[in-house]
């Protein structure tokens, strides 16, 4: 499975030198943790998935511990390269979510703020944008935000950074839709967003849903098949936005 990465995918920017030399260690027949721990400089350490005792939540070791469980899977070879490539995002994630397991306990339900923690540790994506092509993604105004303002896009950068959308992408399908969260200043470097993004997570930020879903692979560059413009046709996909209905006078009458 791990053969079948293509690392000139415009999507594995962010991850792909540390990846390339991830992927090396595991074809030296390395376990993922070890790959992993093999070229890591992050604050902490990759162990198999057997470390993690029963009963205990993931989330929750991995902030008492500094260990990450790890399956030999692409799932979890994507999270470990995102660990390293964004040490101080991914450790406040796991603050956030260790908070609310102290004090809420796990159940069948995360609660609004695990949720978006979730969101965007699993499918999650910051995109540094000129406001117009903001304007058209939150309108989900495709055929502007991805014809008209096509040029636009030159100026745009979008980073992966949930580990299940970039092991979606290992197969890639026009669906694969990134939950997009707005970079307020441009992105220089990942370490410089990793910095920005650790500091920007905030319990309140988040609950209130600050995600914009994109399809990634209509992104101009980033699939052959979006330069025939009826790729953007696909209501499926490229769906409107959902109706804001009045509920004023349904409220007053509880």
């Amino acid at each position: 499975m791990f053969r079948q990465l293509d690392w000139k995918a415009r999507w594995l920017d962010a991850i792909r030198d540390q990846g390339v030399s991830v992927q090396r260690e595991l074809f030296e027949g390395k376990t993922v943790a070890q790959a992993l721990n093999a070229v890591s400089t992050a604050p902490i350490h990759f162990v198999p998935q057997t470390d993690l005792p029963d009963g205990t939540a993931y989330e929750q070791f991995i902030f008492d511990t500094g260990r990450v469980p790890t399956r030999d899977n692409l799932h979890d070879f994507f999270n470990g390269l995102v660990w390293l490539q964004f040490p101080l995002t991914k450790r406040r994630l796991n603050q956030l979510q260790a908070q609310a397991i102290a004090a809420d306990g796990v159940g069948a339900v995360r609660g609004p703020l695990r949720d978006a923690l979730t969101v965007l540790d699993e499918n999650g994506a910051v995109l540094d944008a000129p406001a117009p092509l903001w304007q058209a993604l939150a309108a989900r105004d495709w055929q502007r935000l991805f014809v008209d303002l096509r040029p636009l896009w030159r100026e745009a950068r979008l980073v992966l950074f949930g580990h299940a959308l970039l092991e979606k992408l290992v197969f890639p399908r026009k669906p694969i839709t990134a939950h997009v969260y707005q970079a307020q200043a441009a992105i220089d470097s990942v370490a410089s967003l990793d910095a920005w993004l650790a500091q920007e997570l905030q319990p309140e930020r988040l609950v209130a849903k600050p995600f914009v879903p994109l399809p990634v692979l209509g992104i101009p560059g980033w699939w052959p098949g979006n330069e025939n413009f009826s790729f953007y046709d696909d209501s499926l996909v490229f769906r409107s936005a959902p109706r804001k209905s009045n509920h004023t006078m349904g409220s007053a009458a509880l």
